[in-house]
This record gives C-alpha cells, sequence and structure tokens, in this order.
C-alpha cells in the first residue's frame, strides 16, 4: 500500500566527503530495499533522495546520523516529501 511507503530529502553535514559516505549509504540503501540517490554538494554536504518501505528509509536516515567509520557526522537534515515511486535501485550521482 502506497501509505507504507516514503520518500525522504537529505542533506548530511560534517566530514562526509571522501571518506566513502556514499558509497557505503548505497550499499545500505539496497540492502534495506531503498530505492534513490546520492551525491556531494560543492559546500561539503552530501545530498540524498530515498524512497521505499517507510520503515527502510528510517533506518537509512538512522544510518545516515552515523555513517561510515571515517566519517564525523555533525547534522542531518530531512525534508519528507510525498512518495513518487520514481527510481529503481539506489545511484551515485556526479
Amino acid at each position: 500500500m502506497v501509505e507504507d511507503y516514503c520518500r525522504a530529502h537529505i542533506y548530511v553535514r560534517g566530514r562526509v566527503q571522501g571518506v566513502f559516505f556514499r558509497a557505503t549509504m548505497r550499499d545500505v540503501a539496497e540492502e534495506l530495499g531503498v530505492s534513490g540517490w546520492v551525491r556531494n554538494l560543492p559546500d561539503g554536504r552530501v545530498e540524498a533522495v530515498a524512497e521505499g518501505p517507510c520503515e527502510a528509509v528510517k533506518k537509512l536516515i538512522e544510518w545516515a546520523h552515523r555513517g561510515p567509520p571515517l566519517a564525523r557526522v555533525e547534522r542531518v537534515d530531512v525534508v519528507w516529501e510525498p512518495y513518487r515511486g520514481e527510481y529503481r535501485g539506489f545511484r551515485i550521482r556526479w
């Protein structure tokens, strides 16, 4: 049912570039069955859009608060948006 699915626009601040954040987020998202994308922003943040079962999206957001071992996450901002179901798989954008 669509109401069990959600979409989150995620912004992660801290030492999150050059520490395998994007690659690890992609792997975690794929394990959770979450679709979407992740990319670096010029200001040093990482931006991601995640869609899928709400519980899985929430688990990905929980992971984003920690990140991979070399990351130092300072802040995670999440904007909840209407589920669109527009992605297949989870990819890194350049």
